[in-house]
């Protein structure tokens, strides 16, 4: 049987990279074809090794730079350059947000073929690190090992790691040391539960075999400082019951909420499966300032699952740009689609006549109404249920045609039948919040034929990423 040939790897020199794509790589057109390669900045000189041809594209990695763009700052994170996480730390942080302004501009301009010169300057984060309030961790007994040796050669503790996956690597973790997303004690939590198992020889999960006991470690937090800490396992087993739990209340008193799941299943979704509250409340608190001068702090309850803004200061921006752009009279019905845990309707309650929520998740639709009770809010209605099948004519004639519509979809945007059924109910307002550029400018293609855009204001959730989320107000022609 012939051996396969190997490709010779094909090498560009002397390329400049031009610009920063959306996904986070950066962007150069040596000739014909468009490369894109991870971590370079716009300004670089290098050599790039090509490793995947498309038909209108190639995909590369820096082997050399011969030229270092004055863009560029130094990561603060050792594990920059394997971690997908943080893929533009090595950007200075106003030439983040000069990319993220642009990569608005251009959703908008090449996919909704809609002249946008009067966007408003991003709304920049105040910490550049540290300002998450949710990360999730795995455990693996197969994790990336930093010196190249071969698994062979290691003994079967040093193979242990609990960190984040790989990008496009299902079975193996980068084992982090410093993770800068975060606040304290979040790093000194996972560290702890890391040595503590190894010490005690607590099993750490196969992913390929599905077995082993130790699966995934998340730490939620708040403003305030309260801790939420949710240890996922495949099986009881009394060290954790008797040992590292106990271990965990003693060392860290921060922590509020301490919530063990048994999860035997193939995958890592805990959504349906028992929360044991092993110690402390089954949420975290977290605050937000009211809009109206005068009301005390809205307060939001969070729940192991729940939905909220992984950065909370940026969250409240958020949430006041698209307050503002609103203009409430204090009249309008508003339908406050893809509302979660209410944040939104919540937050704009008291400054309209009535909102109405609707939601897929009905464990979130819950949470929302918790969430108005314990702010005294009484002009809100919740609503399970597909957006699709649910938002109709029928609903409208129940609850009042909309005056305001906001809707904050998740990344893949609208779906059509959304789409069509917002063009039906021709709401004199429209204010989309968007995670994604490119899908709320897909949808945008559409409602343009009733709608104007009548202001435009990006905002820097996630600094030192390419993620950009954004807002557009459409008002109805």
């Amino acid at each position: 049987m012939m051996k396969k040939k190997r490709r010779t790897p094909v090498t560009i020199e002397q390329v400049e990279i031009i610009d920063a794509g959306a996904e986070g790589v950066a962007v150069a057109k040596p000739g014909e074809k468009v490369v894109f390669i991870p971590f370079g900045a716009p300004g670089d000189v290098v050599d790039v090794e090509v490793f995947k041809k498309k038909r209108n594209y190639f995909e590369g990695r820096i082997l050399h730079i011969h030229k270092e763009s004055d863009k560029r700052t130094s990561p603060a994170c050792s594990h920059f350059g394997l971690c997908g996480g943080c893929k533009w730390q090595h950007l200075d942080y106003s030439w983040q947000l000069h990319f993220k302004q642009k990569q608005v501009k251009d959703s908008l301009e090449r996919i909704a073929h809609i002249e946008a010169p009067d966007i408003r300057p991003i709304l920049r984060s105040d910490e550049m690190y540290y300002y998450r309030n949710k990360l999730e961790f795995t455990f693996s007994n197969r994790k990336w090992l930093l010196d190249g040796s071969p698994s062979g050669t290691k003994h079967e503790d040093e193979l242990k790691g609990l960190g984040f996956h790989l990008p496009g690597m299902f079975d193996r973790i980068l084992a982090i040391d410093h993770c800068y997303l975060q606040a304290d004690p979040s790093n000194a939590i996972r560290l702890s539960v890391r040595d503590y198992a190894m010490k005690h020889g607590i099993g750490f999960y196969d992913i390929r075999a599905q077995e082993g006991l130790l699966r995934n470690l998340i730490i939620r937090n708040s403003l305030s400082g309260e801790v939420m800490v949710i240890l996922v396992t495949g099986a009881s087993d009394a060290r954790i019951e008797n040992g590292l739990i106990p271990y965990l209340t003693e060392q860290f008193p921060a922590i509020k909420s301490l919530i063990y799941v048994v999860n035997p299943k193939g995958n890592d979704t805990i959504n349906d499966l028992p929360f044991q509250v092993i110690n402390g409340e089954p949420y975290i608190v977290e605050e937000m300032a009211s809009p109206i001068a005068g009301f005390p702090p809205l307060r939001f309850r969070i729940g192991p699952v729940s939905f909220y803004q992984t950065n909370p200061v940026q969250a409240e921006k958020l949430y006041r740009a698209a307050f503002d752009f609103a203009g409430f009279d204090g009249n309008e019905v508003v339908y406050d689609l893809y509302t979660g845990t209410g944040t939104i309707a919540n937050y704009i309650a008291r400054s309209v006549k009535k909102v109405i929520g609707i939601e897929y998740v009905e464990a979130a639709v819950a949470d929302a109404r918790i969430n108005s009770e314990i702010n005294d809010i009484h002009n809100t209605t919740f609503i399970a249920g597909d957006m699709s099948a649910v938002l109709d004519e029928t609903f409208s004639s129940a609850h009042g045609r909309p005056d305001v519509i906001i809707t904050d979809p998740p990344r893949a945007g609208m779906h059509p039948k959304v789409v069509a059924q917002l063009m039906a109910l021709e709401a004199p307002k429209i204010v989309y919040i968007s995670c994604n550029p490119a899908t709320q400018a897909r949808d945008l293609m559409v409602l343009k034929e009733k709608y104007v855009i009548a202001g435009i204001q990006p905002v820097d959730m996630f600094p030192q990423t390419q993620h950009v989320e954004n807002i557009v107000l459409l008002t109805l022609k």
